[in-house]
């Protein structure tokens, strides 16, 4: 039986990319997601968390309470060392306005256009929760440091990938295959994670 699982997201190719994630992780047809563009008038719900972790919760929780569905979210970004971390949880409005991400990524490279090469250290940062209509939840977090460059490469992925070089890599993550950057992302290491826990509590 394939289990329905809300993926709590408009952004299509998120969707698209836990999809993958989870048919490696599970078998194909082991979970089928949908996302939020499959609920009419599903409101926004405020980030308001400090950190990745709540605001994945918070998203998670709403979606079940919304739709009665088990629900995954995850809230992810950008920390940057020069910058004490941030846009962290700020990534997706960092320039001011949500999703936008050339605006995003030209803001950071402004700010750290003067940081020399060795102090361009930062990570990708991705916590994924799973929250069940039985109030179970479950939280796990998935890193990549590497650093920052100095211009773009590749036009791959998305928000800040093309500016982002994974330690041990020679190709940004907008340079990588799917599978590739899957395998060393943030989003992929929380989200094989995740797999593990929706194994065990949705029926197979």
């Amino acid at each position: 039986m394939t289990a329905k699982l809300l993926l709590a997201t408009a952004n299509k190719k998120k969707l698209v990319e836990l999809q993958r994630i989870l048919d490696a992780a599970l078998g194909s047809n082991r979970v089928a997601l949908v996302g939020l563009a499959d609920f009419e008038d599903y409101p926004d719900v405020p980030e308001t968390g400090l950190t990745f972790g709540e605001n994945a919760l918070i998203k998670a929780r709403a979606g079940v309470s919304r739709t009665g569905l088990p629900t995954v979210a995850d809230d992810s970004g950008l920390a940057v060392d020069a910058l004490n971390g941030m846009p962290g949880v700020l990534s997706a409005r960092w320039a001011g306005r949500h999703g936008d991400d050339q605006a995003n990524l030209d803001l950071v490279l402004g700010q750290i256009g003067d940081v020399p090469d060795q102090h361009r250290g930062g990570a990708f940062v991705c916590a994924a929760a799973l929250v069940l209509p039985n109030g179970r939840e479950h939280l796990v977090e998935g890193r990549q440091p590497g650093k920052i460059l100095r211009a773009r490469r590749g036009d791959g992925g998305f928000g800040y990938d093309p500016i982002f070089l994974g330690d041990g890599q020679n190709r940004t993550n907008a340079e990588l295959s799917p599978a590739e950057k899957d395998a060393i992302s943030h989003r992929g290491k929380a989200f094989r994670e995740l797999a593990k826990v929706i194994a065990k509590e949705l029926p197979s």
